[in-house]
């Protein structure tokens, strides 16, 4: 069998496949160096526990968890495969513990309290390395450099490796190989010239290609065209992989302005976990896809800390200036907001980018691919992002995307296995 992808589902789907009977081959578009997707960048899972752990202060319970996956989707996400992720991820940890991977205990004093999600030890690279050794030392073949282009219905694959193409005839495939956030070509067709703007936040990879072909050979998608999650970053990341530390945070402490130097948000609307995407969306709206945090002297030093340095001005006309904003438009927007007084002044520039986007294709419980008339491909399985937007619609819950991912990825590699010995 085949899997399509170097990330979080990919490696689950193939170590229980492995596990169960299969030959597995594994095609990872990006090299050795850059493998694993948007899980180089990720932290933490989240998990559903009846009690305290060791990993979990308290309890999170399944009606919880349903509940805020329920708002975070707007009604838009299918139940019965909610309540089989809400369920089947209170076992995960302990699955990934058997594979070599290692958690970070709350004990230890050096992790935000969290009674919602379990944090890796060593974060999502470390996770990457446990799971491509325990898919070595048990059989399953790795390929870099190696882009499928195309799963087949009877579960047979198409792919380029190093520039070269191939075909395999495998008994069962399972694509896992997430969005189409870096193929800025297909983000332009819903959000136009705007998607020049956006950072990426994580792999370059993620362009999209075998989701494009699934779709074009009748599987049902599920999401959203152009619906993706966006994040408030600094306007000086990478255009890819900028990752975690990209973020902005700091808006309740100072004063946000636009291109024209509007103040355009109340800057305390949204204080919790989502305030990233928040801002991320709002900005996306603004012209040029372009904002400035400006924080005074005290603001700069209750605001986290940024790996970009401030621009720094004496007064508000010079930040005006150095920002390319209208001076008045902006000294009234300090005023306004009354948190802008001291000097110096701190800014920095902001703009949305893209975590992933939110069109997949349809699966059922089982995880196998639907195509038209909601039959399933017989060959054909998902996990991970590219199905992820059966149960998030189009929102994200934080680590979230781990989970489905790990959990699916199991139930894919099962299934897949299964189909092949048939």
């Amino acid at each position: 069998m085949v899997v399509a992808g170097g990330g979080i589902a990919a490696l689950c789907a193939a170590l229980a496949a492995r596990r169960a009977g299969a030959s597995v081959l594994l095609a990872e578009q990006a090299p050795k160096a850059l493998r694993g997707g948007n899980v180089r960048h990720a932290r933490n899972f989240r998990v559903m526990h009846d009690a305290p752990s060791p990993m979990s202060p308290a309890a999170y319970c399944q009606a919880e968890f349903l509940s805020e996956l329920q708002r975070v989707s707007e009604g838009r996400g299918e139940e019965a495969l909610a309540r089989i992720l809400v369920r089947r991820s209170a076992d995960i940890p302990r699955w990934l513990e058997e594979n070599g991977v290692a958690f970070e205990l709350p004990a230890a004093g050096d992790l935000p309290w969290s009674r919602k999600t379990v944090f890796l030890l060593g974060g999502g690279m470390a996770l990457l390395n446990a799971l491509y050794r325990a898919a070595g030392r048990i059989g399953v073949q790795i390929a870099y450099d190696c882009e499928v282009t195309a799963l087949h219905p009877d579960g047979s694959a198409e792919m380029t490796a190093q520039g070269r193409p191939l075909q395999v005839a495998s008994r069962a495939g399972i694509a896992c190989s997430g969005g189409y956030q870096a193929n800025r070509a297909w983000l332009r067709q819903d959000w136009g010239d705007a998607a020049d703007r956006f950072a990426i936040r994580g792999t370059a990879f993620a362009d999209g290609g075998l989701l494009r072909s699934l779709l074009d050979q009748g599987a049902v998608p599920s999401g959203t065209s152009g619906a993706c999650h966006l994040v408030a970053v600094d306007a000086r990341s990478p255009a890819f992989d900028g990752g975690v530390v990209s973020r902005v945070d700091g808006f309740r402490f100072g004063v946000v302005v636009d291109s024209n130097g509007d103040r355009f948000c109340e800057e305390e609307a949204w204080l919790g976990p989502e305030r990233y995407s928040s801002w991320g969306r709002a900005i996306a709206g603004r012209r040029g896809q372009t904002a400035f945090l400006v924080l005074d002297a005290l603001g700069v030093e209750l605001a986290p800390p940024s790996v970009f340095p401030s621009i720094v001005a004496e007064d508000l006309a010079g930040m005006a200036q150095l920002l390319g904003v209208d001076r008045d438009r902006m000294e009234r927007s300090a005023l306004a907001s009354g948190r802008v007084k001291v000097p110096p002044f701190h800014a920095f520039p902001i703009r949305p980018g893209v975590t992933f986007t939110a069109l997949g294709v349809k699966v059922d419980e089982a995880a196998r691919i639907l195509g038209d008339g909601a039959e399933a491909f017989p060959g054909l399985f998902a996990a991970g992002m590219i199905m992820a937007p059966n149960i998030l619609g189009g929102g994200y819950l934080a680590g979230a995307a781990l989970t489905i991912g790990a959990v699916f990825g199991v139930i894919a590699g099962e299934g897949a296995a299964r189909h092949a010995r048939a």
